[in-house]
């Protein structure tokens, strides 16, 4: 990471505040480039969209039904950015 901290998205409702006036399911974060890690129940668990990471690499799945927050590393403001792009 080049010295920034994670964002930290609280869910509300099954979505977070992804950007100012624009939210985002967490079905959609599971995919997102940004996508860190999930809080369920307390503790943080790798995104699964690590899936594909070589340096973070992550293959458990995550009850979408159980997470409280999102970490997100996405320092530009750009948004939701789906890996399916990256990987595709």
């Amino acid at each position: 990471m080049s010295g920034y901290e994670h964002r930290i998205l609280e869910v509300r409702s099954g979505k977070v505040a992804c950007l100012p006036g624009r939210d985002e399911t967490i079905e959609h974060c599971r995919f997102c480039v940004y996508s860190r890690s999930f809080r369920v129940r307390g503790e943080y668990v790798p995104s699964p969209a690590l899936a594909f990471c070589v340096k973070q690499r992550s293959c458990d799945e995550v009850n979408l039904r159980e997470v409280e927050a999102v970490t997100c590393a996405d320092h530009r403001n750009e948004g939701y950015r789906s890996m399916m792009n990256i990987i595709g």
